[in-house]
């Protein structure tokens, strides 16, 4: 196979293409030997195509709150742009079979092909309905489901043929927190929804008048406010802390133990939080509606981290699961508690409804598959988990 030296790689995006297409357009099984900047290059631009999803997916979530469904919406072209670029990378590592091993590329394809079935099925279900008023649907959830596999084949595949170094930890920590947003994606239903309901409250609605009368007549009714919590709010209480602190801190603790670096599950929900919070004001400046912010997500990291950190292996699982349980409901508490002053009437509630008794459930939940997960747990090749 043709090599150049990394030294002699251009810099622009379109040239590297070139050359790749140039050295290594050729058939190869999945393990095929890649050069470092091809792995490189490859899964960065991964990154931009999940980075094109990501924003596509949180300004659709807008969209829907505001409007009724347009199969050709902004959101919905953005979002194609990442599915496309994300077509032509898993059409690359299967014909050349670089940058990946079996188990990777298996996932990559999985993901799309899941993806891919669940896009039309979405378009029938919203034409059959009319609009699918919940973010929690079939439809939506196998959309997440093959997001999440791709993004799984992704790590794994990264795991394996990233070389050593500062760059592999930041990219690796990058596709978690990726992989974290499309799983939190749908608890979103709840942190947009309350603050439509407290829109209508005010007399203000996000809404248009068509959308917010298609939900009323969905349930025979004129709207009003059992109408819009039909709308804004169909999810049971206990949904969004059980998704939102249980299944994130599996995630995070996953993120932490694959990374291994100390405040790893920290910065990952940082990220996220962070990116959310950046959104915020610029989907109010444009009109759109917003969402509470997940704050307390910053605290289920730095549960996990200070589990990792402060526990010794035999007990950690215990630890983490109630450093988790308890950092993670008292930050979701007092956030719901707050109100944001500086904003005025723009919002008048901090966190969606919130069913508090499920808390000894998560923490049951998280210590009994951390436990499992730690059981079944390898020593990763970077050799630095449990720091």
């Amino acid at each position: 196979m043709p090599e150049v030296a990394d030294s002699g790689i251009p810099r622009g995006p379109v040239a590297k293409t070139k050359l790749f297409f140039r050295l290594h357009w050729q058939r190869g099984a999945p393990g095929t030997p890649t050069p470092e900047w091809v792995v490189r290059y490859c899964y960065g631009v991964w990154l931009v195509a999940f980075a094109c999803k990501v924003i596509g997916a949180s300004w659709d979530m807008s969209w829907h709150f505001k409007w009724l469904r347009d199969d050709l919406a902004p959101p919905h072209l953005i979002n194609t742009v990442g599915t496309v670029i994300i077509c032509v990378l898993v059409m690359i590592h299967t014909y050349t079979g670089m940058g990946c091993d079996r188990r990777s590329l298996r996932l990559m394809q999985a993901g799309l092909v899941m993806f891919l079935i669940a896009a039309p099925l979405d378009v029938i279900n919203h034409r059959v309905s009319g609009l699918d008023l919940t973010a929690w649907s079939a439809t939506h959830g196998l959309l997440y489901l093959g997001t999440g596999v791709m993004l799984l084949g992704v790590i794994d595949g990264w795991l394996k043929f990233a070389p050593p170094g500062p760059v592999r930890a930041v990219l690796l920590t990058a596709l978690w927190a990726l992989f974290l947003e499309n799983t939190f994606f749908p608890n979103g239903q709840q942190e947009y929804g309350i603050l439509e309901l407290r829109s209508w409250e005010r007399g203000e609605p996000y809404a248009e008048p068509a959308l917010l009368e298609f939900a009323a007549q969905d349930i025979g009714r004129s709207v009003d406010r059992e109408a819009v919590i039909h709308f804004a709010l169909p999810i049971d209480d206990w949904v969004y802390p059980v998704w939102g602190i249980g299944v994130m801190a599996l995630i995070l603790t996953a993120a932490r133990h694959t990374v291994g670096r100390a405040w790893t599950a920290t910065t990952v929900a940082g990220a996220y939080v962070l990116y959310r919070a950046v959104i915020w004001p610029l989907l109010l400046a444009a009109d759109f509606p917003t969402s509470t912010v997940p704050f307390y997500l910053v605290f289920v990291g730095l549960a996990v981290d200070m589990a990792f950190r402060f526990a010794r292996h035999p007990l950690r699982f215990a630890v983490g699961a109630a450093l988790v349980t308890g950092f993670g409901y008292g930050a979701l508490w007092l956030q719901a508690q707050l109100r944001p002053w500086l904003l005025g009437d723009a919002l008048t509630e901090s966190a969606p409804p919130v069913a508090y008794w499920t808390a000894p459930v998560v923490l049951a939940c998280v210590a009994a598959l951390w436990f499992a997960g730690a059981r079944r747990a390898r020593t990763p090749s970077t050799g630095t988990i449990g720091r």
